[in-house]
């Protein structure tokens, strides 16, 4: 009777293509008879809903194929899928269907990473129990020079200078993405269809430009919603978009921006959009 194949499961999204996930793999089944199953995670809001969800998935998909293509170039037996889910649901279904007897999980530096600022790495163990984990830290978005890019905005998501800044940005950093949070307008309301509106019109027209955006209704106070994505996602920068003060910006009045600056550990810029500059 032959030995049961050794089964490598690896957890990971935007560092799917980092060398040193690669290496780590390679370190594991050294010229074995051994299967790796790649898990990449596609987190959901926890408030709100997303607008054209497809982009997150489509670009976990393009990096989950160009990690199992090299994974096969080296001889290596991989599969991999793109999981709807939230990591640590995703672990846990994999566990219980693949049984593996190791798993790699891969994430950002510690400074960069939504999934080690929500401790995900000792859930993982926890749910793991005695199979061993090993944590890789890849920092291939400095590698890479990419770069996510969160942005806060509502009723001024249509106003040309903040669309500018977002192309300008695009156009500084090759691999630069962005995630448009847009505020709800008012949290007593099942539904936001303007706000919704919005969002879409803003995202096609950056779309249109060959962007890298997608959007999500969230949170009604603009602080917590994007304190929200800053623990849940790798954010580089902040863009938040408002009237000007004297227009009567409620962000303004409550700090927002300096809040930010305070907590969210990244740069914060702000973007003043006068009504007339806000299209239809």
């Amino acid at each position: 009777m032959s030995a049961r194949q050794r089964k490598l499961l690896v957890v990971a999204n935007e560092t799917l293509v980092g060398d040193e996930l690669l290496d780590a793999v390679r370190r594991h089944v050294p010229g074995e008879d051994a299967l790796v199953t790649v898990i990449a995670p596609v987190n959901a809001p926890r408030e709100g809903y997303v607008v054209y969800e497809d982009t997150r998935r489509a670009s976990a998909g393009r990096r989950l194929e160009r990690t199992l293509a090299k994974l096969r170039e080296a001889g290596i037996s991989a599969i991999g899928d793109v999981i709807d889910n939230d990591p640590l649901t995703a672990v846990k279904d994999a566990i219980e269907l693949e049984e593996p007897d190791e798993l790699i999980v891969s994430t950002h530096p510690e400074s960069k990473s939504g999934w080690r600022r929500r401790n995900l790495i000792e859930e993982i163990r926890r749910v793991a129990r005695d199979i061993p984990v090993e944590h890789v830290v890849s920092d291939v978005a400095t590698r890479t020079g990419a770069k996510n890019v969160l942005v806060v905005a509502n009723e001024t998501v249509l106003g040309a200078p903040l669309l500018d800044r977002v192309r300008e940005l695009a156009r500084e950093s090759e691999h630069a993405s962005f995630l448009i949070v847009c505020p709800q307008s008012d949290p007593e309301r099942g539904s936001h269809p303007e706000a919704e509106r919005r969002l879409r019109q803003a995202l096609a027209q950056l779309r249109a430009d060959g962007i890298e955006v997608h959007g999500q209704v969230a949170h009604p106070d603009p602080y917590t919603a994007a304190m929200h994505a800053v623990r849940d996602e790798r954010v580089d920068e902040i863009l938040v978009s408002t009237f000007p003060e004297q227009r009567g910006s409620s962000w303004l009045r409550r700090d927002l921006v300096s809040r930010l600056e305070a907590d969210a550990k990244v740069p914060v810029h702000h973007v003043v959009v006068e009504p007339a500059e806000v299209g239809a």
